[in-house]
């Protein structure tokens, strides 16, 4: 095993990967403990479909740095998400909808129109830690940080509007800004974890580590600080065991979630008896 892992880390490329992959699942499991509580675990999937969208036309029109303008654009449509799913006439579940079918298929319409399914925009899609540059791993390291010190410094405020919002709006807690806050950190994370994860699995990074947590602990900040450990864990055994036997890292990682959220499920079951 220590052989295996002097191997890895003999490789550029998967130091990048790791870099990048402990930030992204640290900051995504932080998110997403509050997103799974106030119900929005399905905004992770809409906005990897917008940022895909984004991804492809800037890709299919020759940018050269397609993240960087993918990032302003998925964070607009986190905070255009949550107005349409505060209206009465629209639920959060069908706005997700709406958006992220419409951007995907006008994704995929200007792909088919210009460059066709190339590499880039397949990696987009499923993922790959080979496609990583050094400047993408500049600019994630970057936001991941930025995404985990706005959440330490809002984490109280964070913490209430989670659990109780009617009461922290009547505690003079503008509570639409921290929601915000949310959506728009979330976005900030879908897009530069999308390089590694694809659009396909980004969100399950994001659900699977609160869920599993979630089954045994029952306070905000021991679920957090679980959530953040399963993540690490889930992400390093994932990339171990995808170098091994040759199988997509993310593809991996949300299997490695899987196996152990039905691990804490079992655990649940036991205590309870």
């Amino acid at each position: 095993m220590i052989q295996t892992v002097t191997e890895m880390m003999s490789h550029t490329f998967i130091q990048r990967a790791i870099i990048v992959g402990v930030l992204i699942s640290l900051c995504a499991s932080l998110l997403g403990v509050s997103l799974v509580l106030k119900r929005y675990s399905m905004i992770g999937d809409g906005l990897s479909h917008v940022g895909f969208g984004v991804l492809t036309v800037a890709t299919a029109f020759g940018a050269t740095s397609p993240l960087y303008i993918s990032i302003p654009c998925v964070t607009i449509s986190a905070i255009i998400l949550l107005k349409i799913g505060s209206n009465s006439k629209i639920k959060s579940d069908s706005a997700i909808a709406l958006i992220s079918s419409s951007a995907l298929a006008i994704g995929v319409a200007v792909t088919s129109l210009t460059t066709g399914m190339n590499t880039d925009i397949c990696n987009f899609m499923f993922g790959s830690i080979l496609a990583m540059s050094k400047s993408d791993v500049i600019l994630s390291v970057i936001v991941s940080l930025f995404v985990a010190i706005l959440f330490i410094i809002y984490y109280r405020k964070l913490f209430a509007i989670t659990f109780d919002e009617e009461f922290a709006k009547a505690s003079g807690l503008k509570a639409k800004r921290y929601t915000n806050i949310i959506a728009v950190l979330t976005a900030l994370i879908i897009v530069v974890g999308m390089r590694m994860m694809g659009v396909m699995l980004i969100s399950s990074i994001i659900i699977f580590p609160a869920l599993t947590s979630m089954r045994i602990f029952k306070s905000f900040k021991k679920v957090i600080v679980s959530s953040a450990i399963i993540s690490v864990i889930s992400f390093l055994t994932g990339i171990y065991l995808s170098y091994i036997y040759n199988i997509s890292t993310g593809a991996m990682i949300v299997i490695v979630n899987l196996v152990l959220f039905i691990i804490f499920s079992i655990i649940e079951k036991i205590i309870h008896e």
